[in-house]
C-alpha cells in the first residue's frame, strides 16, 4: 500500500518537470539576440487558407464535445447533489438537537449547583441546640416555604405555556405575597428571596407579552379580549393594555373595511351609512370596553377621545373623497346633505356615551357643504336666466305637480288654484328650484351656514331682478349692463301686460315665496293650520336676520319698479323725436290766441290718465290678493311724472322768467291739470301724501309766477266746484262711461274739493 501510493504520488512529479523543461527550451528562442520576430510569426503562420479553415472546425468541434461533456457530468452527478444536501440538512438537525440537550444538561446541573448550595445554607441555620433530638416546627415550616420557592418558577412555565391566564396571575400574586411575608418574617435567605423575586419579574413580563401577542391577533375579540385586556391591567401594564385595546377595534373596524368598495357608480349614501355603520360602531364598542374595564380615569378618557376624534377625522375624509366630492362638484345639495345627515345620525348616538364628536364632522364637512350649496345657487341662477331668454312675460298657474311654497305638490291643478300664485315661465322654474333648494336644510342648519345660505339666495334672486329690468324696452335700447346679470339674452317684455307681468313675478318672489321657504331656516318654525295664522306667524317669529334679508328683497323690487315707472314716465312726457310734451308754451300762448278755449285737462295728462287705467285693469287680475302692491305702482308712476314737472327747471324758468308772463287762463289750465291728477288720483285711491305736498309746490309756483305781473291769482280762478265739474266730465268721457249726473256729495267729490282746498290754503299762505 505504501509503494502504491508512493509511485502515485511521483507521477505528476516527473511530468511536471518534463513540461517545465519543454517550456524552457521553448522561451529560449526569445532570449537569443538575433531573434527576429517578422521570421518567428512567418514561420508560425506557414498555414493556408484551407488548413486556417479546417483548424477552426476543430476548435469548433471540440468546443461543442466539450460542453457536451459537461451537461453529461451534471446529470450524472445530480442524484448526488441532492443526497449530498439532504445529508447536510440532517446533520444540522443532529446538531440543534445537540445542542438542546447540552443547554437542558447545563441548566440541570446548575439547578443542582444551586439546590445543594441552598441545602448547605439551610444546614447551617438549622445548627444549634435542640431538645430531645428533634426538629423544631419552625424549622420544617422554613424548608418547606425554600422548596416551594424553588417550584415555583416550573409552575409558572407550566401556566403560561398552557394560556392558564387566570391561574397565572393568581399565582403571581401569591409569590408577590410569599415575597412580601418573607421580607417581614427573614424566613427566606437573601439569595433565595432575590431569585424568587427575579422569577416573578420575568414571568410578569412574559405574562404581558403573551397577552399583548394575543390582543394583537384579529381572531381575539369580544370576551376574550376583553378578558385579555383586563389582565395585563392586572399586571399593572394599564397605558400599554389601553393602547392594545383602542389598536384591537382600529384593526378589526379596517379589516371590515376592505369588503367596503366604493366607486363611480355607487351610491353615496349607501356608502355613507355603511362606512358609519362600521366605524362609529367601533369607536362606540371601544368607548364602552375602555370604561368597562378602565373606569373613568382621566388619563384613559382622554386617550379614548383623541383615538375617536382621529377616527371620525378619517373617516370624514373617506366620505368626503368619496361621496361628498363629486356631489359638491355637481351642485347636488339635496346629495350631499343627505350624507351629511347620515353621518351625524350615527355620530350622535355617540353622545351617551359620553363622546361629543358631532362638531369635528361639522368643521370637516362644511367645506364640501358650501361647495355644493354654492354650485346648486349657480345652477339656480343658469337654470332661471336659460328660461328668461324664452320667457313670453305671460303669468300662468304652475303645471300640476310643480311644487308651491308651502303646498303639496301633487295636488290638481282645480283643487289647489286658490292656494296656488300666477307667474311666468322663468319664475315658476326659480321658485320651484328655491322649494327644493330648501327640503334640507338641516346641515345648513347645524352647520350656522343659515346666513350664507339667505345671502347666496339674496345674489340669485338680485341677478334675477336684473334681467327682469333688462326685459323693459328701455333698458334693452340702453345696453343697460347690470352687476350680476352678465350678458345674458333676455326676452324683451313689449307689452304693458307683460312689463306688469315682470313687477308681478318680483314682488310675489320677494314679499311671499322666498320669505315662506326661508323660514325653513328657522329651527323654531311651527306648521300652521291656515293661511292667515301662517302669515301671522311668520310676521311674529321671523329671525331678525330674516327680516333684514326680506327687506333687502323688497329693494331689489324696488328697483325693478323705479326702472320701469321712469320708463313709463318717460314715454308720457317725451315724444318719439325727444321733444316733450308738456312745456310752458302751451299755458303761456293760451293767452294770446284767439280761439275759443275749451276746457280739458292737457294731452300728457289724459294719457297718463289711460295709462294708469289701463294698468289698473292689468293689475287686478295679476295682483289678486296684493291690491297694495298694485296701489304702490300707480301711485309711484303718478308720483314719478309730477315729481318730474316739478323739477323741470327749463319749464319754471320759461313760466318765472321768460319774454311773456304768465296770463290768467294758463294759470286756469295748468291748474285744471293738477287737479286732473288729484281728482283721478283720488278716485283710483293712489294719491299718496308725496303726490300732495308735490301738487301743493307746483300750485303755488304757478301762483308765484302769476303774482309777480302784479294780479291776484284767486281773481281769476273760478270756484272749486267748477274744476270739480270739468274734472269729472273728463273722467268720465276718457274712460268710455256714459255721462251720468253726478252726486256732488259723493265721497270722490268730497275727497276733490278737501284737495283743491287744501291746495289754495296752501297758495295763499
Amino acid at each position: 500500500m505504501a509503494t502504491t501510493k508512493t509511485g502515485r504520488s511521483t507521477r505528476p512529479t516527473a511530468a511536471a518537470k518534463e513540461n517545465g523543461t519543454k517550456t524552457e527550451e521553448g522561451l529560449n528562442v526569445f532570449k537569443s539576440d538575433k531573434f527576429d520576430a517578422d521570421t518567428f510569426v512567418q514561420s508560425k503562420c506557414s498555414l493556408d487558407d484551407k488548413e486556417i479553415r479546417q483548424l477552426c472546425s476543430y476548435l469548433l468541434d471540440l468546443k461543442r464535445a466539450s460542453a457536451e461533456e459537461m451537461r453529461k457530468s451534471v446529470y450524472a452527478n445530480y442524484s448526488a447533489f441532492i443526497r449530498t444536501s439532504k445529508e447536510i440538512s440532517d446533520l444540522e438537525g443532529e446538531l440543534s438537537s445537540i445542542r438542546n440537550l447540552l443547554s437542558t444538561q447545563a441548566a440541570l446541573i446548575h439547578g443542582l449547583a444551586e439546590g445543594v448550595h441552598i441545602d448547605l445554607l439551610s444546614a447551617k441555620a438549622s445548627e444549634g441546640p435542640t431538645s430531645n433530638g428533634l426538629l423544631n416546627i419552625e424549622d420544617i415550616e422554613l424548608s418547606d416555604l425554600e422548596k416551594w420557592s424553588t417550584e415555583f418558577p416550573d409552575r409558572l412555565d407550566v401556566l403560561l405555556a398552557e394560556k392558564r391566564v387566570d391561574e397565572a396571575l393568581a399565582a403571581l400574586d401569591e409569590g408577590e405575597r410569599a415575597v412580601s411575608e418573607a421580607k417581614e418574617t427573614n424566613s427566606l435567605s437573601p439569595a433565595a428571596l432575590t431569585s424568587l423575586q427575579t422569577a416573578i419579574t420575568e414571568h410578569k413580563q412574559k405574562l404581558a407579552d403573551q397577552l399583548a401577542e394575543a390582543a394583537c391577533q384579529p381572531s381575539t375579540r369580544g370576551a376574550e379580549l376583553r378578558a385579555a385586556i383586563l389582565a395585563l391591567k392586572k399586571l399593572g401594564d394599564g397605558p400599554r393594555a389601553h393602547a392594545l385595546l383602542l389598536n384591537a377595534h382600529f384593526q378589526r373596524y379596517q379589516y371590515n373595511m376592505l369588503s367596503l368598495r366604493p366607486s363611480s357608480t355607487s351610491y353615496g349614501g349607501a356608502y355613507t351609512a355603511a362606512l358609519s355603520q362600521l366605524v362609529f360602531s367601533a369607536i362606540a364598542q371601544a368607548a364602552s370596553d375602555s370604561l368597562g374595564i378602565f373606569g373613568k380615569e382621566p388619563a384613559y378618557t382622554s386617550e379614548l377621545v383623541m383615538w375617536a376624534t382621529k377616527q371620525t377625522e378619517a373617516f370624514a375624509l373617506l366620505v368626503k373623497r368619496h361621496a361628498l366630492a363629486s356631489s359638491a362638484a355637481a351642485g347636488g345639495l339635496r346629495a350631499a346633505a343627505e350624507c351629511v345627515q347620515i353621518a351625524l345620525g350615527h355620530c350622535s348616538l355617540l353622545e351617551a356615551r359620553g363622546l361629543a364628536l358631532c362638531p369635528v364632522l361639522l368643521k370637516l364637512f362644511r367645506l364640501s357643504v358650501e361647495q355644493a350649496l354654492n354650485a346648486n345657487l349657480k345652477r339656480i341662477e343658469e337654470s332661471t336666466a336659460a328660461l328668461a331668454a324664452a320667457d313670453d312675460w305671460v303669468l300662468t298657474y304652475p303645471l300640476s305637480g310643480i311644487r308651491q311654497s308651502g303646498w303639496p305638490s301633487g295636488a290638481s291643478l282645480g283643487n289647489t288654484t286658490s292656494f296656488q300664485h300666477k307667474l311666468t315661465s322663468s319664475a315658476h322654474r326659480f321658485n320651484s328650484m328655491v322649494q327644493d333648494f330648501f327640503e334640507d336644510v338641516g346641515p345648513l342648519l347645524s352647520m350656522q351656514l343659515g346666513g350664507q345660505t339667505l345671502e347666496g339666495l339674496f345674489q340669485v334672486f338680485n341677478s334675477y331682478v336684473n334681467m327682469l329690468i333688462k326685459a323693459l324696452p328701455g333698458s334693452m335700447d340702453e345696453e343697460a349692463n347690470f352687476e350680476g346679470s352678465g350678458n345674458n339674452i333676455v326676452q324683451t317684455a313689449e307689452t304693458e301686460a307683460q312689463q306688469i307681468a315682470l313687477l308681478a313675478n318680483a314682488s310675489l318672489l320677494a314679499d311671499e315665496l322666498l320669505p315662506r321657504a326661508a323660514m325653513k331656516l328657522s329651527p323654531s318654525q311651527a306648521s300652521h293650520k291656515d293661511d292667515h295664522r301662517r302669515r301671522t306667524s311668520d310676521r311674529q317669529n321671523r329671525h331678525p336676520e330674516q327680516r333684514e334679508w326680506k327687506r333687502r328683497l323688497v329693494s331689489s323690487v324696488e328697483r325693478l319698479k323705479n326702472t320701469f315707472c321712469q320708463q313709463h314716465a318717460l314715454d308720457l312726457i317725451f315724444t318719439e323725436e325727444g321733444d316733450s310734451n308738456v312745456t310752458a308754451e302751451m299755458y303761456i300762448n293760451m293767452d294770446g290766441s284767439a280761439d275759443e278755449v275749451e276746457w280739458f285737462p292737457s294731452l300728457l295728462f289724459q294719457e297718463l290718465f289711460a295709462k294708469l287705467n289701463r294698468m289698473a285693469s292689468l293689475a287686478a287680475d295679476m295682483f289678486i290678493g296684493r291690491e297694495r302692491f298694485a296701489t304702490l305702482l300707480l301711485m309711484r308712476l303718478t308720483e314719478t311724472v309730477i315729481i318730474w314737472l316739478s323739477e323741470d327747471q327749463s319749464f319754471w324758468d320759461d313760466i318765472e322768467e321768460g319774454p311773456r308772463p304768465l296770463g290768467p287762463l294758463g294759470l286756469q289750465q295748468l291748474y285744471l291739470d293738477i287737479k286732473f291728477v288729484l281728482c283721478f288720483a283720488s278716485q283710483g285711491r293712489y294719491l299718496s301724501r308725496n303726490l300732495h305736498r308735490v301738487v301743493n309746490e307746483i300750485i303755488a309756483k304757478a301762483m308765484a309766477a302769476f303774482g309777480a305781473t302784479g294780479m291776484d291769482p284767486y281773481s281769476v280762478l273760478p270756484d272749486d266746484d267748477w274744476f270739480n265739474d270739468i274734472c269729472q266730465d273728463a273722467i268720465e268721457r276718457l274712460s268710455g262711461k256714459p255721462k251720468a249726473e253726478r252726486d256732488l256729495n259723493s265721497p270722490t267729490a268730497s275727497v276733490s274739493a278737501q284737495s283743491i282746498s287744501s291746495v289754495r290754503s296752501h297758495g295763499s299762505s
